[in-house]
């Protein structure tokens, strides 16, 4: 694994790359850089790195700088002594935000998601290609036939807004607001419903793509994601699976 060590502070680079050693002695360094003008050429010039840590606070201003001139399309693990812009990371494509000094565990933490994300990503694309190859594709659920009273009544999968587990009964409810119940658990819902519309947050919840109105930076590193409709509970995503929500989301 290659990745680029952006960062102006040379202590706080060696100090890094020390603790890169020590946690994955296989990670090759690219290069070291310590301005948004070096970085920008850099990247302009050579091949993307795997992988790139970046601090946030750089020479010649600030690092977001970079993805305004760059198509950046790696992971970036951003390192800074500040935590204020833990949601202006959630814009690009980072993974982890580590406060400096960084610490053995916190990276290896962060280079322990990087590694499962990305065996999630070559697994997903080899069934991809798989799926293509046998000219088949799995055909996800269009349909519920919810009863009420003596009835059946359809719900297209395209209408539901999220569904959630309350007290041990599973309630999937429409865009419209209304609340049906249903035997199946969460992931029986998840293995029939399209993985591309909808995302399980949580134990307690799936939400649809399109019924997401904004995310909001929660405590711990966590996401708060606000729909477009009313929910009994805020929708909390785990510090550990926010870099998968952030690629499922902007794919």
């Amino acid at each position: 694994m290659k990745a680029l060590i952006i960062e102006d502070e040379i202590m706080a680079a060696q100090t890094l790359q020390k603790l890169l050693g020590e946690v994955r002695p296989d990670v090759e360094i690219a290069d070291v850089l310590e301005s948004i003008e070096e970085s920008v050429e850099w990247l302009q010039q050579n091949t993307m790195p795997d992988l790139i840590f970046m601090d946030i606070h750089l020479a010649d201003g600030s690092a977001f700088a970079i993805f305004e001139q760059v198509n950046v399309t790696c992971p970036v693990i951003f390192t800074t002594a500040y935590d204020e812009y833990a949601l202006k990371a959630f814009e690009v494509n980072s993974i982890d935000y580590l406060l400096k000094p960084v610490s053995k565990d916190a990276l290896e933490h962060a280079l322990n998601k990087y590694h499962n994300l990305a065996e999630k990503r070559v697994n997903a694309e080899q069934i991809e290609k798989l799926l293509t190859q046998l000219g088949e594709k799995k055909n996800y659920r269009k349909f519920y036939l919810m009863p009420e009273r003596d009835k059946l009544i359809p719900l297209a999968v395209q209408n539901i807004a999220y569904v959630y587990i309350d007290a041990k009964t599973v309630k999937i409810i429409s865009k419209e607001g209304k609340t049906y119940y249903v035997s199946s658990t969460l992931d029986d819902l998840m293995d029939d419903l399209d993985p591309y519309l909808f995302f399980r947050a949580n134990r307690q919840f799936i939400v649809a793509r399109d019924m997401i109105k904004d995310v909001s930076v929660w405590f711990g590193n966590k996401l708060a994601i606000n729909l477009t409709v009313d929910v009994p509970e805020r929708i909390i995503v785990s510090k550990a699976r926010v870099a998968e929500f952030k690629i499922w989301f902007t794919r």
